[in-house]
């Protein structure tokens, strides 16, 4: 019964919602949490919101860890295994050509959908369900966000997210983000457990081939 907004990169779209009364707490893929009576994302909240999980728990399990609790969430809801790749100060113009090709598959229409060649198809046992660019209409200024990342969706709703940014001179970064959901496999490595799923980004994405690139700078 709760409302739930997936919103593009950026905290303004966070506090439009929270600022109409539409959200109470809100986070992001690098770890970055808030509600509305704090607008904080660098740790505080998080860490006090951690305090009060504790002590709840605490009260009657003295053994309680971040760990445990984690362990018991899992078991009862499963886990989500999310990893982010940076390649940092790319070619630019081999970054856009690589989105470029991306975009395209990303068709509006059904029909043009399947002919991209990725519906359908199967990378790493996973079935490509949906490719689109992202758009997000904000339901309180009705403002439009456009091409905010190309999502490749797999049937167990798994997903891929392509994004690029900063293609000045000093080259661009090229984003990948990459997320299963798991009920039973609950306590592997996360890169383990997203390998495939990395070898099928790198597959469609043809990364290395157009930005000349065999490691990411950074992960997540």
């Amino acid at each position: 019964g709760l409302d739930v907004f997936e919103v593009p990169t950026g905290w303004k779209f966070f506090g439009n919602l929270m600022d109409a009364g539409r959200l109470s707490i809100c986070g992001e893929e690098s770890f970055g949490t808030g509600s509305d009576h704090i607008r904080e994302k660098d740790g505080i909240w998080a860490i006090v919101a951690w305090l009060n999980i504790i002590a709840h728990v605490g009260q009657t399990n003295p053994d309680v860890s971040v760990r445990s609790i984690m362990q018991d969430f899992y078991a009862i809801y499963g886990r989500n295994y999310f990893t982010r790749y940076d390649y940092e100060e790319v070619d630019s113009e081999g970054a856009s050509k690589m989105i470029d090709r991306l975009r395209a598959f990303a068709a509006d229409t059904p029909a043009a959908n399947n002919a991209s060649g990725l519906v359908g198809k199967s990378f790493s046992g996973y079935t490509v369900a949906k490719v689109d660019d992202f758009e997000y209409t904000d339901p309180i200024d009705h403002s439009v966000s456009s091409r905010q990342g190309l999502r490749i969706i797999f049937d167990d709703s798994s997903r891929i997210i392509f994004r690029l940014s900063g293609t000045g001179s000093q080259g661009a970064t090229v984003r990948i983000y990459i997320e299963r959901y798991d009920q039973e496999l609950l306590d592997v490595d996360t890169q383990v457990a997203l390998k495939p799923l990395v070898d099928a980004a790198l597959h469609i994405s043809q990364l290395k081939e157009f930005v000349n690139r065999e490691e990411p700078t950074v992960i997540t």
